[in-house]
């Protein structure tokens, strides 16, 4: 699983980016669908956004998060995409 971290508006320091690699690599346990991961952290005048692009087999998923502060936003972020994994897979079994 190869994962793409990017900063729009943001200067993506090493803690972050660790961060991010970090949350996301609890998603191998979900299965070998993912083929590789797309994260874009943005801020927006007051709201940090954490968007993230999932080639998947079979498929494409996509998620986003706002918060008022950029870790938070991630872990709403990995949420959102673990829920989304969980659904996807339930889907391909039926």
């Amino acid at each position: 699983m190869q994962i793409n971290v990017h900063g729009v508006g943001v200067k993506l320091t090493e803690a972050l980016e660790e961060y991010v690699n970090d949350k996301f690599k609890r998603l191998e346990k979900k299965g070998d669908i993912i083929t590789s991961i797309t994260v874009t952290l943005t801020v927006e005048k007051l709201d940090h956004i954490a968007k993230a692009d999932l080639a998947v087999a079979g498929g494409h998923l996509h998620a986003e998060h706002v918060e008022e502060s950029m870790y938070p936003a991630i872990d709403g972020l990995i949420d959102k995409v673990d829920a989304q994994l969980v659904k996807y897979k339930e889907k391909l079994k039926s």
